[in-house]
C-alpha cells in the first residue's frame, strides 16, 4: 500500500512482550526488542529466543507463540503542526487487537486483511506518547469463538475459518503452523487539514479508439471544509479533466478520455503499455493521489455449448488461453518479503511460459509489489476472496468484516489492468456439496451468501469491469455439481490422492483451475532444514517437512509404476522429483490436446511458503525444480506433443501465437540405441491461436519393442516430440548412456553432455555442489549422437569434474545402474 505523504509511520524503537498465556518457563518477562512492520516470530528469532521456526521439529516445539498474547509497544514524540485532524493509522494488524494511546483505549480489531483509522486528536499529547498494540493469542481465540459462536467445518486441525487471518498459517497440507501475530504494516500518525483523498477507484473502458478511465473518488473532510465546494482534477497520461465536489458531498466521479489509447495486453498477446493517473484536490498539495492505469476490456465466457458450459478468457475481444499456476503466500512470514523477491518469482512464472497466476484464498490480498510487477510484464491474475476449504459464519460478528474487508480490496485493486478475474473462493461450495458440510451446519448460514449475493453485489457497485467466479471450482449452471468435467472449472485431485497420473487422460475438462502432483525441494533445500540419521522418506523431520496427508506414500505409490524402485535416498529424491515432473508434463500436454475444448490449466503450485515436500515447481530456496523444466516446455506457447488418439497415434500440434504455421514434421521410430526403424513426412498447417491433429503413419506409428522404442516428431518452430514406448520401468535404457565433460568459465561453468545412446530426462542438481548455484536448463532428453550444453552460474571453486558425475549429473538413465 502506497502510503500518502501526510502519513509518519513509526520509526520505534518497539519492544514485544509476552503478557499472557502458554509462554514457556524461563522465557524472559521484560521487553525484547521488534521491529514493525514485522511479527513475533521473526522478532523472537531475531532476538536468539527462539531456533529457526522451518529447522528440524522446531514447529512442535514453538506452538506456544500462537497461544500467547503479545503486546508491541513504542513511545514517540509529537508536536502540534496546526493540523486539524490527527489521525492514527493501521494498515494491517495480525489479528485480534486491543490498540491503547496513553494509556487510554483506542480500538480493538479483529481482521488482518484491512486498514483501520482513528482520530486520536483528543488522546495525542505534545511531547512523549506511548502506544500499544496488544494481541490476542490467535490459536487460543479462534478456539474460543468457535466454542461461542458454534464449530463451522474446516480442513486442517485448527479453526481458521472463526478469525479473519492468513488461513495456510494455521497450518496447510504444504505450509508450516505458524499462527503468529503482529503489525504487518506500517502504523503511524497522518495529520491533515481540509480534504483527505479516501480513495481512489480508475475504472477502464475502450470506446473505439479512445480509453475512458472513469475515476471514482471518495474524500473526508474535516469540520472546516464540510461546507465547502472541493475542485479535483485528474490527470490520465496527457489527458486531463475536473470535477466540483458540492459542499458536504464526499465523492464524485470523473470521466478521462485518452484519444488513441494503446490497449494492455496479457503476454504473448501484444504490449502492456501503462497510463499514470494523478487526483489532486485544487489548492492542497498534500491531497494527491498517484497510480498507473492499462486500458483492456476483460470477460470471461460460461455460455452453454454442446459440450456443457465454456470458461473462457476473453482480453480485448480475443480468447486467451489459460497457462497458469497457482499462487500462495511467498514466505510464511508475510513481513519477509519485499519486491527484489516478488521480481525473482514472477520471473520463474514467466520463464516457464505462465500467463496467469492464480492468488489462492487461504493467503492473503497481494501487494502493490506484486501486482505492480504483474501490471508490467503482462501476467494475468485471478485474485480469491480469502476463503478456503471451511464454511464461514454469515453471522454480524463476521459478516461485517467480511464485507469492510472486500470493499477496501475491491477499491485498492481496482487500478490494476493485470487482475481480471475476483473469485468467491476455493473449493467451499464443492465442499458442501460433497464433504458432508450440510448435517454439521444445518440451516446455519456458511457463506454461500457472500459467495452469490455479497461479492457480486459490491463488485456491481465498485467494479463491474472485471469478471466473477463464485467459487473454484464452478460449473456456471444450476443444478450441476461444482467440479462437474464437462462445465466452468475443474479441480482435479483424485490424481495424486487416489489414482495414477495417467488417470488424467480419463478427463476432458472445459478448464482445470487446480491439478498437481509432489516432489521433494532440491537436495540443498531439504537437507538444510531434514537432520534425520540416516536420511529417510519416512525419518521423522522428513515428516515434519511433508504436510500431505500419507504424502511420501503417495509418493511411493505414484511413482512405482513409473520408475525403478529408488535404492537409497538419493535415488529416491531424484525418482520422487522426476514423476512429479513426469505426471505434470503427461497431465498439461493431455489438457492442452484439447483445444478449444479445454480453454486453461492452471497447475497447483508456482512456489512454496518454507522448505517442504511439496506441488511447487519452484522450492523455497528459489530452486527450480524438474518439474518447473517439465511446465516449461508442456506450456510453450506452440507446443507439439504426441497423444493416443482412435486407437492409435497423432501429432497434435498447439499453435498459442499470433500467427499461423505451415511446415514439414519429420517423424521417426527408432532404437534406443539409434537405428531408424520408420520414417515419414507429414504437411502441417495449423492456424493462429488453434489446433491441428495428424494421425502417424503405421510405419512410425506402430511400436513393435516397446522398451527398446520411441517414436519422435520433429519440427522447426514447435521443437520436438517424443513419445517413449514404455515407462522408464520398462525401457532397456542404458545406464552409462552419457558422456560428459566440464570445464570452468567466467562467473561459472559449462557442462557438455553427450548421449552414446537415448538418455532421458538430464537434470544437473548443481545446487549439491553450491546452494547459490543455477542452471539454464533441465530435464533434456537426447537421442543417440547428440550433445547439450549446460551452463552453470555458481561463484563457488569447484572440480568441474563434480558436474559429470552421479548424484549432480542425473538422468532416467541412471535410475537403472
Amino acid at each position: 500500500m502506497r502510503l500518502p505523504s501526510t502519513f509518519a509511520p513509526f520509526a520505534g524503537p518497539w519492544h514485544l512482550t509476552a503478557t499472557g498465556g502458554d509462554v514457556p518457563h524461563g522465557f524472559p518477562r521484560e521487553p525484547v526488542p521488534a521491529v514493525v512492520p514485522g511479527l513475533v516470530h521473526t522478532d523472537l528469532l531475531r532476538a536468539g529466543l527462539i531456533a529457526d521456526p522451518f529447522d528440524g521439529d522446531n514447529e512442535a516445539a514453538q506452538q506456544w507463540i500462537g497461544s500467547t498474547q503479545w503486546r508491541y509497544s513504542t513511545t514517540f514524540d509529537w508536536a502540534d503542526d496546526g493540523s486539524t485532524r490527527h489521525d492514527l493509522v493501521a494498515l494491517g494488524l495480525d489479528t485480534v487487537a486491543t490498540i491503547e494511546l496513553n494509556g487510554q483505549l483506542v480500538a480493538r480489531t479483529e481482521n488482518q486483511h484491512r486498514s483501520h483509522r482513528f482520530d486520536v486528536r483528543h488522546l495525542v499529547r505534545e511531547g512523549a506518547n506511548e502506544l500499544t498494540v496488544t494481541f490476542a493469542p490467535p490459536v487460543t481465540e479462534a478456539e474460543r469463538r468457535d466454542a461461542e459462536h458454534g464449530a463451522w467445518p474446516h480442513v486442517n486441525h485448527h479453526p481458521f475459518n472463526q478469525l479473519r487471518k492468513t488461513a495456510s498459517t494455521f497450518g496447510w497440507d504444504w505450509g508450516i503452523d505458524v499462527a503468529s501475530s503482529g503489525i504487518w504494516q506500517p502504523i503511524g500518525i497522518e495529520s491533515w487539514s481540509g480534504i483527505r483523498i479516501a480513495s481512489v477507484r480508475p475504472l477502464v473502458g475502450v470506446d473505439g479508439t479512445d480509453g475512458v478511465a472513469t475515476v471514482h473518488v471518495e474524500v473526508e473532510r474535516d469540520a472546516v471544509s464540510e461546507h465547502a465546494p472541493i475542485h479535483l482534477e485528474v490527470r490520465v497520461g496527457e489527458a486531463r479533466s475536473a470535477v466540483t465536489v458540492a459542499a458536504g458531498e464526499v465523492s464524485a466521479s470523473v470521466a478521462v478520455r485518452v484519444a488513441d489509447a494503446k490497449l494492455w495486453w496479457p503476454i504473448g498477446h501484444g504490449e502492456q503499455p501503462l497510463y499514470d493517473v494523478t487526483v489532486a484536490v485544487t489548492g492542497m498539495p498534500a491531497a494527491r493521489w498517484a497510480g498507473r492505469i492499462g486500458f483492456r476490456t476483460v470477460e470471461v465466457d460460461t455460455a452453454p455449448d454442446a459440450s456443457g458450459n465454456r470458461f473462457v478468457v476473453r482480453v480485448n475481444g480475443e480468447d486467451v488461453l489459460i497457462r497458469g499456476v497457482n499462487w500462495i503466500p511467498d514466505h510464511a512470514f508475510v513481513t519477509e518479503l519485499n519486491r527484489d523477491r516478488y521480481v525473482r518469482r514472477l520471473a520463474d512464472a514467466l520463464e516457464a511460459n505462465v500467463n496467469l497466476l492464480r492468488v489462492w484464498g487461504g493467503g492473503f490480498y497481494e501487494s502493490d509489489d506484486f501486482y505492480e510487477l504483474a501490471d508490467e510484464a503482462g501476467l494475468l491474475v485471478w485474485q480469491d476472496f480469502l476463503f478456503a476449504c471451511a464454511a464461514y459464519s454469515e453471522e454480524e460478528w463476521l459478516a461485517n468484516e467480511v464485507e469492510a474487508e472486500a470493499r477496501e480490496q475491491i477499491a485498492r485493486l481496482a487500478q490494476h489492468p493485470s487482475l481480471i478475474i475476483w473469485n468467491g473462493n476455493n473449493e467451499n461450495i464443492w465442499g458442501y456439496v460433497e464433504w458432508g458440510w450440510r448435517e454439521a451446519l444445518g440451516d446455519r448460514g456458511w457463506g454461500d451468501g457472500y459467495y452469490r449475493d455479497l461479492f457480486p453485489r459490491l463488485l456491481a457497485e465498485l467494479d463491474p469491469t472485471r469478471a466473477y467466479s463464485p467459487a473454484s471450482p464452478y460449473s456456471f449452471v444450476d443444478y450441476a455439481h461444482p467440479n462437474d468435467e464437462r462445465n466452468g472449472t475443474m479441480h482435479i485431485w483424485d490424481v495424486w490422492n487416489q489414482r495414477d497420473y495417467t488417470a488424467y487422460r480419463d478427463y476432458a475438462p472445459r478448464f482445470v483451475s487446480e491439478f498437481g502432483f509432489q516432489g521433494p525441494p532440491a537436495w540443498s533445500t531439504l537437507t538444510r532444514v531434514v537432520h534425520d540419521e540416516p536420511l529417510a522418506p519416512y525419518g521423522h523431520e522428513m515428516l515434519v517437512h511433508q504436510k500431505a496427508e500419507s504424502g511420501n506414500l503417495k509418493l511411493e505409490l505414484g511413482m512405482a509404476p513409473h520408475l525403478p524402485a529408488p535404492r537409497g535416498i538419493e535415488e529416491w529424491h531424484w525418482a520422487t522429483q522426476l514423476n512429479q515432473a513426469h505426471a505434470i508434463r503427461f497431465g498439461v500436454e493431455h489438457f492442452r490436446s484439447l483445444t478449444p475444448h479445454n480453454t486453461g490449466t492452471i497447475l497447483w503450485q508456482l512456489n512454496d511458503d518454507w522448505p517442504v515436500v511439496s506441488w511447487a515447481a519452484v522450492d523455497f530456496d528459489e530452486h527450480r525444480k524438474p518439474l518447473w523444466h517439465a511446465m516449461r516446455d508442456a506450456y510453450a506457447p506452440r507446443l507439439a506433443t504426441i497423444q493416443p488418439r482412435d486407437g492409435g497415434l497423432a501429432l497434435v500440434l498447439v499453435n498459442d501465437s499470433a500467427n499461423a504455421f505451415a511446415g514439414t514434421a519429420l517423424l521417426t521410430r527408432r532404437s534406443l540405441a539409434g537405428a531408424v526403424l520408420g520414417v515419414a513426412r507429414v504437411e502441417v498447417d495449423v492456424a493462429a491461436r488453434s489446433v491441428s491433429t495428424y494421425a502417424l503413419p503405421s510405419e512410425v506409428a506402430a511400436i513393435g519393442d516397446a522398451g527398446d522404442e520411441l517414436v519422435v516428431a520433429d519440427l522447426d518452430g514447435f521443437g520436438r516430440a517424443v513419445h517413449d514406448g514404455a515407462d522408464v520401468i520398462a525401457q532397456r535404457l542404458a545406464p552409462d548412456a552419457a558422456e560428459a565433460s566440464a570445464v570452468r568459465t567466467e562467473g561459472g561453468y559449462r557442462v557438455s553432455v553427450r548421449a552414446r545412446s537415448y538418455l532421458r530426462d538430464v537434470f544437473l542438481a548443481v545446487d549439491r555442489l553450491d546452494p547459490a548455484a543455477r542452471v539454464d536448463a533441465g530435464l533434456v532428453s537426447l537421442l543417440a549422437g547428440e550433445v547439450a550444453v549446460f551452463h552453470v552460474a555458481s561463484e563457488a571453486d569447484l572440480d568441474p569434474g563434480l558436474f559429470t558425475r552421479w548424484p549432480v549429473l542425473a538422468s532416467a538413465n541412471a535410475l537403472l545402474r
